[in-house]
């Protein structure tokens, strides 16, 4: 069946197709995807299946569940946004708004089945306390990159080149065992921690009444990776509508009440994120079914190392629901078997390397100090902040004869603060002015509800514009703006920046914060395309996956690591309230961590300037940077005076 022949009316599904050495099969991602479909008796998407690799889609039809209508597409054939975005995808009725990667996909798919069935709510709990399971991405929250990212590229590298990795536990895999081992934090943890003690104390008396002494106890058979006794388990049936939970009406005991919280017994793991089942377990569920199947077929011993993995894996198929979309995705369960020997020896991961990734989980603790040693350090090494001229500081776009939907006051937010909103956009959408031609694409990274995409698509109507945001509220309420105005040059993706891998010429980016910016800008120098970024939430920066501070060489001859984060915390002290000595040191504070970022883009080849927003009062994060390929000379990019669209 052709894609022309699939109804444009409801949203359009793509998952990736390939083949893993000789033996087709579908990517982990893919399974994930089919799989929580199935779970959701979920029917709204058309499902495309896009061919990477030769290979029919009917050879994975055991692998599809008959409920879904399913047709193959080459990649050639997709639309546009698609196109530019790694998959899973999802693009809406309208085609104009592209939802991209794991988590935000698997995210919708919840969302859209509880919209057409209100009642679904174990479908609706998939997304935990808060609704906030996998929301944040990858780039910020380590525990959804290592999900979303780190547990199935473990088990596809293992699956690609088996010979080799059996014998060696993949660092991913370890870190969830290591997790599942920790005690669970969940809302309301004091009350069931305070049941569980009564149960022990009841139990305790119990046996004693009974006269069951030490040799009746450790005549008790060892408790199977399979079982999972207790209050834990009780709660998290509880939750699925199986069993209930001990009456909480109850008032415990005097005794029970005057334990202190320190010493209450910690709750064990039931399910991944703690006692109930979540969309993370959806996620790990096939990742994990294909490592230890392959485990169990090659190196048993290696399983005697994840008994608390084993336990997770055996209690996620008692969920109602997992083995019926198990079969339909034709994946068949077993129960890991302990009663051979230990295998060959396990090569262990070295302990440093587990600490390191167990300190990467938990966030950094603020340094103390000043920032004058650090800035006199630098000083006396000839770096010193420098702000180039503002090209055009009286530019202005022609506020009052815009439509109202580009207009920020169109948001809720004050008459004050709409006024500098329009003043950071003057700058923002002045530089790229200078840098658009006819026939660009400009990307808005980080666009939030639009009020920079919007304005530069509506003023540079020979341009195609892109917003990428990660958050569905903010870049539905742009995409209903743009609707509004009628824009047709205007593209919408809801993904994290590392899902985008389409070309474009100039990306632009108001307050990212942290390292968003610093991703913002290595996205633009990996496409070789002009940015403009104004960065914000300097305090947020630290190490991350991709990236360590300082970034470049001549800061990092100069400064450790905890001298570059003393700057970025005293960046933040910009705020108008603060003294203006304190705000003077905040200002250079910025201008310096802008030079580190600005001259590890120079070593890519760019010319970058650092420049303040004008007027100075619009923002207390008033920094500017703007970089262009310094292949592409002035002449190329013809550096001229920008004219406000409407402005003669």
């Amino acid at each position: 069946m052709k894609p022309s022949d699939i109804e444009q009316k409801h949203p359009r599904l793509y998952l990736e197709v390939c083949s893993h050495s000789e033996d087709p099969c579908l990517p982990l991602h893919t399974s994930i995807a089919l799989f929580l479909l199935s779970y959701c008796e979920c029917k709204s998407f058309k499902v495309f299946l896009v061919c990477t690799k030769p290979g029919s889609p009917q050879t994975f039809k055991s692998q599809l569940p008959e409920s879904l209508e399913v047709c193959d597409i080459e990649l050639e054939a997709l639309p546009p946004l698609v196109r530019g975005c790694r998959l899973p995808a999802v693009l809406d009725e309208t085609g104009t708004l592209c939802r991209a990667g794991l988590a935000v996909v698997l995210r919708h798919i919840i969302n859209t089945t509880t919209e057409a069935d209100p009642g679904r709510n174990d479908v609706s709990a998939l997304l935990g306390f808060k609704k906030t399971c996998l929301k944040a991405c990858a780039e910020v929250s380590r525990w959804t990159r290592l999900c979303e990212i780190g547990i199935p590229s473990a088990v596809e590298e293992l699956l690609n080149n088996p010979t080799v990795q059996y014998l060696q536990l993949p660092l991913a895999i370890l870190t969830l065992e290591q997790r599942l081992a920790e005690p669970v934090k969940v809302h309301n943890d004091d009350k069931i921690r305070r049941q569980k003690l009564k149960q022990q104390k009841q139990k305790e008396s119990n046996e004693s009444s009974e006269g069951q002494g030490k040799a009746d106890a450790e005549s008790q058979p060892r408790q199977s990776v399979q079982a999972c006794d207790g209050l834990e388990l009780r709660a998290a049936l509880a939750k699925l509508s199986v069993d209930s939970v001990p009456s909480a009406a109850t008032r415990e005991t005097s005794e029970i009440r005057k334990v202190k919280t320190t010493d209450l017994p910690p709750l064990e793991h039931v399910f991944a994120e703690g006692l109930y089942f979540t969309l993370t377990d959806v996620v790990l569920l096939p990742c994990i079914h294909q490592y230890l199947g392959s485990i169990q077929a090659h190196a048993v011993g290696v399983l005697y190392r994840l008994p608390h993995l084993l336990r997770w894996y055996s209690r996620v198929q008692e969920v109602p629901g997992v083995l019926r979309a198990a079969k339909a995705c034709g994946i068949t369960f077993f129960i890991p078997s302990l009663s051979s020997p230990p295998g060959p020896a396990i090569e262990d991961i070295p302990a440093s390397q587990l600490e390191h990734e167990h300190q990467e989980m938990t966030t950094q603790l603020p340094f103390v100090g000043g920032p004058r040693p650090t800035m006199t350090k630098l000083q006396e090494n000839g770096i010193e902040a420098v702000f180039a001229p503002h090209p055009c500081p009286a530019w202005t776009l022609p506020w009052d004869h815009l439509p109202e939907a580009i207009n920020p006051t169109e948001g809720k937010m004050s008459n004050i603060r709409a006024v500098r909103k329009r003043q950071q956009l003057n700058n923002l959408v002045a530089m790229v002015t200078e840098l658009a031609r006819p026939g660009n694409t400009v990307v808005d990274f980080c666009s939030g509800t639009g009020h920079v995409g919007i304005v530069l698509a509506h003023a540079l109507p020979d341009c195609q514009v892109i917003l990428i945001e990660n958050k569905e509220e903010s870049l539905v309420r742009a995409q209903g703006r743009s609707a509004e105005l009628g824009l047709e040059n205007i593209g919408f993706i809801q993904a994290n920046l590392d899902y985008f891998t389409g070309q474009f010429h100039i990306g632009v980016a108001l307050h990212a914060c942290g390292i968003a910016t610093d991703m913002v800008m290595e996205h633009c120098i990996q496409a070789g395309a002009a940015f403009v970024i104004s960065p914000c939430c300097y305090g947020f920066i630290q190490n991350a996956n991709k990236f360590s501070f300082p970034r470049s060489p001549r800061f990092q001859d100069t400064l450790t690591y905890k001298e570059h984060m003393i700057l970025c915390r005293f960046a933040d002290q910009t705020a108008v309230q603060l003294p203006p000595e304190r705000r003077l040191i905040g200002k250079q504070c910025m201008g310096l961590v802008d030079l580190d970022r600005s001259w590890a883009a120079e070593a890519h080849g760019y010319s970058v300037q650092v420049m303040t927003m004008e007027p100075e009062s619009c923002s207390p994060k008033n920094n500017m940077l703007m970089g262009r390929p310094a292949q592409k000379s002035e002449l190329e990019v013809g550096v001229r005076q920008v004219e406000a669209p409407g402005h003669n």
